[in-house]
């Protein structure tokens, strides 16, 4: 199981504190491997984009304009976060929903 975010993110730390056999990509560092990120914007399409982030806000309106995927390959900090794979699964956010699937499946 893998969760990609970034490793100061409180969200994030939650999610792998709750996950402890996850292991923690930070996308600011690693990067969002193509194939995930293919498959994250077909199953979240724009909801994928955190737009009410920090990074979001201190773009200009030619960067928010640029399509989901370059957007999050040039920043991607804008990614919305946790976003969670288990297995051929993909969860993004971490609620207490999130927690309950996620868990299920890893048992």
């Amino acid at each position: 199981m893998r969760i990609y975010g970034l490793k100061n993110c409180d969200t994030c730390r939650k999610a792998l504190k709750s996950l402890p056999a996850a292991e923690l990509v930070d996308v600011r560092a690693d990067g969002l491997p193509d194939a995930v990120l293919d498959a994250a914007l077909e199953q979240f399409q724009e909801a994928l984009v955190n737009t009410r982030s920090a990074t979001w806000r201190g773009l200009d309106e030619a960067a928010r304009g640029m399509a989901a995927r370059d957007l999050i390959k040039a920043h991607p900090a804008v990614m919305k976060r946790p976003l969670i794979a288990a297995g051929n699964a993909l969860f993004l956010g971490w609620s207490s929903q999130v927690e309950a699937e996620v868990k299920a499946l890893a048992s």
